[in-house]
């Protein structure tokens, strides 16, 4: 690899155009070289190297939307490693799923490899709650050898188990939550040298010369985001040359999840027995036990009335109430005696550093929370809601924009956002990204989309159903009959080979009983999207039968089905966003048009991510069905010519006999 090694010696350059010259004619070789290494260039993806490379040379932030089969990683991990290679800085990748950052982590490997980059050294970062806790573990042991969490605990002490995915079948959140990382100890913990949260966050934090590519989630970039801006210790290394998130379409969820506080009676008492703990140490102050009594007492209190809240207004545990006034406690004398904790926290001093940052985060959380139910701080939303039987109280800031603006889009670090989904409809580059800019605040350059290579003119068709009614919730369902008896038509069509997509768990519940109660009237399998599950190990088995998947959630984005296998994605119904949620609420109340400047373009971007699904090679076929008669052309909606403006797909249809036709010419069938 002598060209490689050439453009590396240790020369600085003297301007920007002779870096730009030198870091243009790297990436026209390392696309020269692919034919010899087993590669195809594929349309966009050079085009995309050559954008980010220019926002590295320059400074800036560049928004990309890269159309599925351009080879979206390779774009911009080819760039990513020539800037590496040049500046002796780390590159950080955000991803926002743990397999997408592993399946990064191999491309990483594969691109290096080939291209001879010898020694790349990465690491994966994930959140604490992906990873085992020896420590807590051994607490959990108990005499009885043969329960379920006993066998767990041991064999995570045995070190059969390090990260949840090392458990085959998968596990249910609320039992992995007994034994996941989780106010974690670091250095004063016995277990720290066999523990690989402490690795990983070990080299995350590593200096520049240390690492070259540090992945990680979206939540824990905005993580770190978060503490560099409030002025605690940092997770992610303090100097990298660029920043590359994927998935883009997600970050403002993601920042809004990380930037949610949730509280309960036992966190809140957690809280403080670790400040009061940290305090004690040094000062020898009794005071501070009575005055965490008080704050306790206070809790108490604030989460009877919740409970009393959530038992007459919340139907099921995922539902956000709104918390109604709380009286007779006195909130001021509760945040000024937390206020007093801070600063106690503030001027402490302690080897201890890390606990001392947590615990100063944790109480000025409380602070802020504190401080939202007396209607001191209105920059907040407030629900609450039940998550595993646990009543829980949650804040979260109105407007996460600002915070990106300033914490990540500021210019210190060039910033590129990419994903398939990033677009609306518009006439220029502003008026496409103009949904994503103003959600997330972003300032930077807009770049040409690169659209799919992929052939949906003449390999794929798209069914809107005009049979099943408008989903009304009093005749809920009069609708799932409806949509039930359409779906299974639709598969027999294509012999299975069909991924359902729901944007409703209770949809899927009702679809899946119903499927599984008739099992002798069709022959495909049925699959279904489980808790805990390993996402592989179902998809494994969908491909293995050829049959029908019901899914939710994160399938619809991610999942990669190529071939055969998947001949038919089927949107139950458009995944528009709850009205009622908090977060749509204020979003709606700060639009003059909610439903076409908010709802619309939210539903558009997640329809873009499941019929993304589909067509995934260019030898791919298939049928993309809508089972949502609001999309027809009788129901009139506004918003139909956006869809279908939005959407890939050139031949549209509501008749079935024209899907006949196609799976026939396309010879789907496998009988065909």
């Amino acid at each position: 690899m002598n060209w490689l090694n050439e453009l590396y010696k240790s020369q600085k350059h003297e301007s920007k155009k002779d870096l730009e010259r030198s870091l243009v004619d790297a990436i026209f070789r390392v696309y020269d070289r692919f034919p010899r290494i087993g590669l195809r260039e594929r349309i966009g993806q050079q085009e995309m190297s050559l954008d980010i490379a220019d926002a590295y040379i320059y400074g800036r932030n560049a928004m990309i939307e890269a159309g599925v089969g351009i080879g979206k990683s390779f774009g911009y991990l080819i760039p990513s490693l020539l800037t590496n290679q040049m500046s002796h800085q780390p590159v950080i990748i955000a991803t926002s799923s743990i397999q997408l950052s592993e399946q990064i982590h191999k491309d990483l490997r594969v691109i290096g490899s080939r291209l001879g980059f010898t020694t790349v050294r990465s690491v994966v970062g994930k959140g604490m709650g992906q990873y085992a806790c020896r420590s807590r573990a051994a607490e959990l042991l108990k005499p009885d050898p043969d329960s379920s969490l006993n066998v767990l605990a041991q064999r995570i002490l045995n070190f059969e188990i390090d990260e949840r995915a090392d458990i085959k079948g998968g596990i249910s959140d609320a039992e992995w939550s007994n034994v996941s990382v989780n106010d974690c100890q670091f250095e004063r913990c016995h277990h720290k040298n066999g523990c690989l949260f402490y690795d990983m966050r070990a080299k995350l934090n590593a200096k520049a010369h240390e690492i070259d590519f540090i992945i990680v989630n979206q939540d824990l970039l905005i993580r770190d985001l978060m503490k560099k801006k409030e002025g605690t210790k940092s997770i992610i290394t303090e100097r990298p040359a660029l920043i590359v998130i994927d998935e883009a379409h997600n970050l403002e969820t993601k920042v809004r999840d990380a930037r949610t506080l949730e509280f309960t009676f036992r966190g809140i008492c957690r809280i403080l027995d670790a400040t009061v703990q940290l305090l004690s140490k040094q000062s020898g102050d009794k005071g501070l036990f009575s005055q965490s009594k008080f704050i306790k007492n206070c809790a108490q209190r604030i989460f009877k009335q919740i409970n009393e809240d959530l038992l007459h207004h919340a139907k099921q545990d995922s539902d956000r109430i709104k918390v109604s006034d709380i009286k007779g406690i006195p909130l001021n004398q509760v945040s000024n005696d937390l206020k007093d904790l801070s600063l106690r926290l503030s001027i402490l001093s302690s080897r201890h550093e890390r606990e001392i940052d947590d615990a100063f985060e944790a109480i000025n959380g409380l602070i802020t929370f504190i401080n939202v139910l007396a209607e001191l701080e209105d920059n907040y939303l407030l629900w609450a809601s039940n998550p595993r039987q646990v009543a829980t109280i949650s804040i979260c800031p109105k407007d996460i924009s600002q915070f990106l603006k300033y914490a990540l889009f500021n210019g210190k670090v060039p910033v590129i956002l990419t994903s398939a989904t990033l677009c609306q409809g518009g006439e220029t580059l502003e008026e496409q990204y103009s949904y994503m800019t103003q959600s997330l605040g972003y300032r930077g350059d807009f770049m040409d989309r690169k659209s799919s290579p992929f052939d949906y003119a003449n390999h794929a068709m798209m069914y809107i159903s005009n049979k099943v009614p408008y989903y009304q919730h009093d005749q809920r369902k009069h609708y799932l009959e409806a949509a039930y008896n359409e779906l299974v038509e639709l598969c027999n069509l294509t012999q299975g080979r069909t991924l359902v997509l729901f944007s409703a768990k209770e949809d899927m519940k009702y679809i899946h009983n119903k499927l599984i109660s008739r099992t002798n009237e069709y022959p495909w399998k049925v699959h279904v999207q489980k808790e805990g599950s390993s996402q592989d190990g179902v998809i494994a088995e969908f491909r293995k039968s050829k049959g029908v998947l019901l899914s939710t959630g994160v399938f619809w984005e991610g999942v990669n089905i190529e071939g055969p296998d998947l001949s038919q994605v089927i949107i139950f119904r458009l995944p528009f966003p709850v009205p009622s949620d908090p977060v749509y609420e204020y979003k709606a109340s700060v639009t003059e048009n909610s439903f076409m400047e908010v709802f619309v373009p939210d539903m558009l971007l997640r329809l873009r991510q499941g019929t993304g699904r589909l067509i995934r090679s260019e030898t791919d076929v298939g049928i993309l069905s809508i089972l949502d008669s609001r999309l027809s052309a009788a129901a009139k909606k506004n918003y139909r010519k956006q869809v279908l403006d939005t959407l890939p797909f050139k031949e549209v249809t509501e008749d079935f006999s024209d899907l006949e036709k196609f799976v026939q010419k396309k010879r789907m069938r496998p009988t065909d």
